[in-house]
């Protein structure tokens, strides 16, 4: 037998469902009834649906009108070099911007001597820079609420494997660079979600005993003792799972051929990066970017998004494509590759490994349009940059206006052409975001544009994630 007070219970739930699910703003009985009046003839609508419940979209979708061969002659074209993997890691930033740096080692050296980094070793040092960030800036902000949106910012990302080429710069001077042969890959170095998932369980524990510490009025000494040991546990799971940080190396360089052109020696990874890359890199290089939404000729800089706690917050300079072109043009022209970021996965043909705005036709599939502008795509998130390459080459017109660009990927010497990429010049405006230019490559006036005082955005903006 039912209690009174639960069929009352059972009443106030059923009445209120009922009255949630006729409330304005929902799906009523008539409404649904002209949802499905709108439907195409019953006939035409089963034959699709039998189709697209039986295949792969993308399959469907596929203009075949553009399936011929892949145009891979390029009028500018930086020497090729070895395709690397990045695996199942968010590392893309790192791949690349190490593509960068040996690329522009082989030119020096006139293409005599190879040198192919490790991305292990620097890694390392990514994660234990990004778990002292967070722990910092826990301690920092300790006496905001819990709630607080920076806060959270912490917690919610207390550790992750993306980045930029601000982090390449500030990793490699710090702790130096080493060859691959060094400290090679290991499961979790190219397998990351395990271990991140680890140390971020274990950053936000200690998160919550730092902001006790501070409430509970510890001096900063004993907060920063604390902190020491927190991060040396952390260093002992990576070490675990990446691998120790190697502290000297033998190695010898050869050339293309495998030929050893200098004689094996003896380096720290400071000696390494001094002997290799020669120069600071911060300094040397300007951050662009593709903002639609946003003035031009106006630099950003991304507040408390980088990748060591002393390290440079990401910066960038707002451009139109056409002048972002013509920095890129610029530097392929001299032979030296760029880091460069993109939606990739928008109209990408993965066998084909080629990039261009006719590759799919969802509309028609579907019986609609897709009429957002590259603008309102980075506002409403459906856009924005995901994944780093370098840019290798572009294939210029009569008039040396860019026809379509190529890029060396990190999927592995088999994806695409030859483990590289190729996309139309159409493709590369509405697709691409942020470019990293040598500074002698931009005119005076772009370069006091970009050293300006920058505006500054938050890191939940929609353009600003990290490419992985």
């Amino acid at each position: 037998m039912y209690r009174p007070y639960l069929i009352a219970v059972a009443l106030l739930f059923v009445t209120g469902s009922a009255i949630g699910q006729s409330a304005e703003g929902g799906i009523s009985a008539k409404m649904l009834q002209r949802i499905e009046k709108a439907q195409p003839d019953a006939k035409s609508g089963k034959a699709l649906f039998n189709a697209i419940a039986s295949n792969n979209i993308d399959d469907l979708s596929r203009n075949f009108a553009n399936q011929g061969p892949v145009d891979t002659y390029f009028s500018v074209e930086t020497p090729k070099q070895t395709i690397h993997d990045q695996q199942k890691s968010g590392r893309c930033w790192m791949f690349s911007g190490l593509n960068v740096l040996r690329a522009n080692f082989a030119k020096e050296h006139g293409d005599s001597v190879r040198v192919e980094y490790s991305q292990a070793y620097l890694f390392f040092y990514d994660q234990l820079e990004k778990a002292n960030l967070m722990l910092q800036g826990v301690i920092d902000c300790a006496n905001k609420p819990i709630d607080d949106n920076l806060v959270r910012f912490f917690f919610k990302h207390p550790i992750n494997d993306g980045g930029t080429f601000c982090g390449v710069a500030d990793l490699a001077e710090k702790y130096g660079l080493v060859p691959m042969q060094a400290q090679p890959e290991t499961f979790s170095s190219d397998n990351t979600s395990r271990m991140a998932q680890i140390v971020s369980s274990k950053l936000r524990e200690y998160g919550l005993e730092l902001r006790s510490m501070v409430a509970k009025g510890k001096s900063s000494k004993a907060i920063n003792d604390r902190k020491t040991e927190m991060l040396s546990t952390i260093y002992h799971i990576l070490a675990l799972t990446i691998g120790e940080p190697v502290k000297s190396f033998s190695y010898a360089f050869r050339d293309a051929q495998g030929k050893i052109v200098i004689p094996e020696k003896n380096y720290t990874p400071r000696e390494f990066y001094e002997l290799t890359v020669g120069h600071p890199l911060n300094g040397s290089f300007i951050m662009v970017m593709n903002d639609p939404r946003r003035p031009y000729h106006q630099t950003y800089e991304v507040e408390l998004d980088r990748h060591t706690y002393d390290g440079h917050n990401w910066k960038y300079l707002n451009l139109p494509m056409d002048e972002i072109a013509s920095l890129a043009i610029a530097s392929l022209k001299d032979g030296h590759k760029m880091y460069s970021s993109y939606d990739v996965g928008k109209q990408l043909d993965r066998k084909r490994g080629y990039l261009a705005l006719d590759n799919y036709d969802y509309g028609s599939l579907f019986s609609t349009t897709f009429g957002m502008n590259k603008a309102q795509r980075i506002e409403t998130f459906d856009s924005g940059s995901t994944h780093a390459m370098t840019l290798t080459a572009v294939d210029l017109d009569a008039d040396g206006k860019p026809l379509k660009w190529k890029v060396e990927n990190s999927w592995g010497p088999n994806y695409g052409q030859a483990g590289c990429l190729v996309m139309t010049n159409d493709w590369f405006n509405e697709y691409m975001f942020r470019l990293v230019v040598n500074r002698k490559y931009a005119s005076q006036s772009i370069l006091n544009q970009f050293d300006q005082k920058p505006l500054l955005v938050t890191p939940d903006d929609p353009l600003f994630g990290t490419d992985d």
